[in-house]
């Protein structure tokens, strides 16, 4: 459970920087430069997701029970995981309509993601990781809008042919992760056996 506690810290203070830290990440940038500060931030997130992927992986095999969610809580986990995969997709997809109105379409998938698993996940290390995750994804999202707004920031948006670009990618990737890669991956399969 240490690795995975690490892992946590480590990525999501890492990802954390210019919302509790932006002075320091502000002169960290001058001081190595904007791609020095990206290749520093780069290794930094990797080496706190191997923390959470091997912590996550000795945790499950001595898994504590929280609570047991019912069995439709995977049915609605899966189509809660929906909207978090076109959420995905709209970050890359630009000027969607949905970046527009959300702002900041990945960290709102982020928190959706965390819901999903946390309804359909019982044991002390899922809820640590997906807990980590929505507490880090709420409180990034409010700092981040309330940053926009100060900004003024307006996201400019595209022909609506964008945002059902964005939905079929996320559909797509969802369909191939629901399907295949979250059992190769993750060793559970959400559909079957």
């Amino acid at each position: 459970m240490t690795l995975l506690l690490l892992g946590l810290v480590l990525f999501l203070g890492v990802h954390s920087a210019r919302l509790l830290a932006d002075p320091l990440r502000t002169s960290l940038i001058g001081t190595l430069s904007p791609n020095g500060y990206k290749g520093l931030y780069s290794l930094l997130s990797l080496a706190g997701l191997v923390l959470i992927v091997y912590g996550y992986a000795e945790a499950r095999s001595a898994p504590l029970a929280l609570y047991a969610p019912p069995v439709w809580t995977r049915h609605l986990a899966a189509l809660l995981t929906i909207p978090a995969f076109i959420l995905l997709a709209a970050v890359y997809v630009p000027g969607t309509r949905i970046k527009a109105r959300v702002g900041h379409p990945m960290v709102l998938g982020v928190k959706t993601w965390a819901v999903a698993h946390l309804i359909s996940n019982g044991t002390l290390h899922d809820v640590l990781l997906f807990g980590g995750f929505l507490a880090w994804s709420v409180l990034l999202y409010i700092a981040s809008r309330k940053r926009d707004r100060l900004a003024g920031t307006v996201y400019v948006t595209g022909p609506v042919s964008r945002d059902l670009l964005a939905v079929a990618i996320g559909l797509v990737a969802w369909a191939a992760f629901a399907f295949w890669l979250h059992g190769a991956l993750i060793g559970v399969r959400p559909f079957g056996r």
